[in-house]
This record gives structure tokens, sequence and C-alpha cells, in this order.
């Protein structure tokens, strides 16, 4: 036989944050703002040893896809063209789909990207 029901008042909560703790949820809040950077991905377009060819692969992408963000460089003799700024796999996949009729050896790369392009 089940045991009565036993009536309870409810319970009402006593602790409340102190000021400790509220200054330092206030400086990793702070913190979080100025942070620019995280791990992401970027996909290579481009790894050759001709200039040209790197900038045509950019200026076709550019062209078709104004919003990508790229990133061109030259460590002699070698220029590498990146694209984009994503932050899940999943993005820099659907991003890759659209680059690759354009640069078909793209690749994926983890890289640290840059985090809210626009506030800058």
């Amino acid at each position: 036989m089940p045991a009565p029901p036993v009536n309870r008042a409810p319970i009402t909560p006593t602790a409340h944050v102190n000021p400790q703790i509220e200054q330092r949820l206030r400086d990793q809040s702070y913190t979080n703002q100025n942070v620019k950077y995280a791990q992401g991905f970027r996909i290579l377009a481009y790894v050759g040893l001709e200039r040209e060819q790197a900038m045509a692969i950019r200026r076709a992408i550019i062209s078709r896809y104004p919003e990508e963000t790229d990133y061109i460089t030259f460590k002699q003799p070698v220029f590498r063209l990146w694209v984009g700024d994503y932050l899940t796999r999943l993005e820099a996949e659907q991003a890759m789909l659209r680059i690759r009729p354009i640069a078909p050896k793209a690749e994926l790369q983890s890289a640290q990207v840059v985090l809210n392009k626009t506030t800058f």
C-alpha cells in the first residue's frame, strides 16, 4: 500500500550571487567580447608556383561569392590561397561544395579564423 502524500512547502532559494562572483562574471564577459580569433576551418583553394593562376582562382571565387574572405600568402616559391572563416566543419563543407567547381583541388584545413568580421 503506497504511503500517503506528504504536503511540503515550496522551497525558496536563499543563496544569491555575491559581489565577487558578479565581478568575475563581468570580467569574463569583457574578455569574451575581446576575443577576435577561434579555431575553425578554411578552404585551401590553391597551392602552387604560379601567381597568375592563384589570382585567377581568387577573382573567380570573389566574383561569384563576394561575401567570402580570401587570404593569399607567398612563402617562396609557393603561393597559397585560402578562402573563408568557418567555425564549424559543416559550414566549411557547404562552402567547399560551392567552391569545388572553381578550384577542383580545394581541400579543408584547420585554421585560426577571424570572428565577428563585421565589427572590425
